[in-house]
């Protein structure tokens, strides 16, 4: 197993010692914003009743402080289920007291988690009429799931953003495949993707909200997607096609004579520049020309991202072990200070590297506990940089019993399996054959599933692990040969 994490020590700092987390920020009204915010529920199995409920009120605290209505900010949820299930759209609710009835009145679905399948549907529906989305307004996106997803993600997610929304994740378990999800949200990861226990998601409530806020004020030059050499533009629509055109210039602060110009279109509202310097903070104007009205240019300053030191892989987890590996080796750091403790705890223990390795095992830890990991890189320049993810050890005997066959036939077959140890909040069963494979989820309490539509005559491995708070168990497999039909 492994689990790819890496985000920022400061969103898990108050948990990891100890304090309190902070009430629910009942910030005052939020004016001059504008923007269609989407919310993506995880409702399958693999989320418990308390989690969704948590995710509920966190989405609740988030939206409160806004303004709805067709001229400010409009909020749709939809639930990740077996099938997706649009809760409210975008256009039904201009009342913050109506948005907070809609949300807590919510019922899970349960099911498998087919994110890929929403996301599809979002992208489809979109700019539907029944959507109720604006087309002259940003588009951000809330993903909250708990790391799992039973299809892919990328190429829905990745035409989302072509079509400019901004996607933010957050990730309430230590189960999510960091690289993954890096990759579906928008850039920077530090500030679009967070990591952060169910109990704990108070914590990044008015982070995130400001993130939102500066995404939907109205009439403002912004960016986004920023990396070590590139970054979005966006800005509202304050042109059209027949009523002028924008001048974009852009040059780094400390050399303005480097000047670059772009000429843009009036119906343009974002732009994206490319081959930057890393380090770099860049002074950009919008300058709109018109030959109707006049319209004051907008200046900001955005500063690239430095080179890549981002990774944390926690691999090869036992009950009382597991390896922290970090990425990728740097020629200007001299060593590595790792810290690490169980969650929540102000207990941190601490293991220096050198600089010639980029991996250390930490042992001797509790089993089933969950651990913040903090990596920090010191360099020759006397400059540290640190990273963080979340590592679980495992839970002892977290195997089911036993796993048997039964009511074989040509293209179908019962599995049947013993209960495994600890407090198991459900059971994923996998069907791998050559021409796929397929994941279903079900309640603690069932401890056998009929699967259908097997290829006949095929060989077909069946595996049942169960499913905890903090991660997934071990599986157990059986290898079964299909029947053929004239048998």
């Amino acid at each position: 197993m492994f689990v790819y994490l890496g985000f920022y020590l400061h969103i898990l700092l108050s948990s990891a010692l100890g304090h309190t987390i902070p009430e629910a920020d009942h910030t005052s009204f939020v004016p001059d914003s504008e923007g269609d915010l989407l919310f993506l529920l995880d409702s399958s199995g693999s989320v418990t009743y308390d989690e969704f409920a948590n995710v509920k009120e966190f989405i609740g605290d988030l939206l409160r402080p806004f303004k709805f209505g067709p001229q400010d900010v409009q909020a749709s949820v939809m639930q990740i289920s077996t099938n997706p299930t649009l809760e409210f759209p975008l256009n039904q609710y201009t009342s913050s007291q109506d948005i907070q009835k809609a949300i807590q009145s919510i019922r899970q679905r349960m099911g498998d988690t087919n994110t890929g399948k929403a996301l599809d549907y979002v992208k489809k529906q979109l700019y539907a009429e029944k959507f109720g989305s604006r087309n002259d307004v940003p588009k951000v996106m809330v993903w909250v799931t708990d790391g799992l997803s039973t299809d892919d993600i990328s190429e829905p997610m990745q035409l989302l953003k072509d079509m400019g929304v901004t996607v933010f994740i957050v990730c309430t378990t230590g189960r999510g495949n960091f690289e993954e999800l890096s990759s579906a949200a928008s850039q920077p990861d530090e500030k679009h993707l967070k990591f952060v226990d169910k109990d704990d998601l108070g914590i990044i409530t008015k982070e995130l909200r400001d993130s939102i806020i500066e995404l939907i004020q109205a009439k403002r030059l912004h960016a986004l997607d920023i990396t070590s050499t590139s970054f979005r533009l966006m800005w509202p629509r304050l042109l059209s096609k027949v009523t002028g055109h924008y001048v974009l210039e852009y040059a780094p602060v400390a050399y303005p004579r480097q000047k670059t110009q772009e000429d843009l279109p009036g119906d343009q509202t974002s732009f994206v520049l490319t081959g930057l310097t890393p380090s770099t903070t860049y002074q950009v104007t919008l300058y709109p020309e018109s030959n109707v009205n006049y319209v004051g240019p907008q200046s900001i300053q955005v500063s690239t991202l430095p080179g890549k030191y981002k990774t944390i892989l926690i691999s090869d987890p036992t009950a009382h072990s597991f390896r922290v590996s970090w990425g990728p080796h740097m020629d200007s750091v001299i060593g590595y200070e790792i810290q690490y403790g169980p969650l929540p705890s102000n207990s941190v223990q601490t293991v220096h590297v050198d600089s010639r390795f980029n991996s250390t095992v930490i042992e001797g830890l509790k089993s089933n506990t969950t651990y913040l990991v903090t990596v920090s890189a010191i360099f020759k320049s006397g400059g540290e940089k640190s990273l963080s993810a979340i590592a679980c050890t495992e839970i002892k005997g977290t195997k089911v019993k036993y796993l048997r066959i039964e009511d074989l036939q040509s293209n179908s077959l019962k599995a049947v399996w013993g209960s495994a140890d600890g407090d198991v909040q459900g059971y994923q069963i996998r069907c791998r054959r050559q021409a796929g494979r397929s994941m279903i989820s079900v309640a603690p309490e069932t401890h056998s599933v009929q699967l259908t539509g097997l290829p006949e005559g095929s060989t077909t491995k069946i595996c049942v692990k169960p499913v905890y708070r903090n991660g997934a168990g071990k599986n157990l497999c059986k290898k079964v040969q299909m029947h053929s039909g004239n048998e």
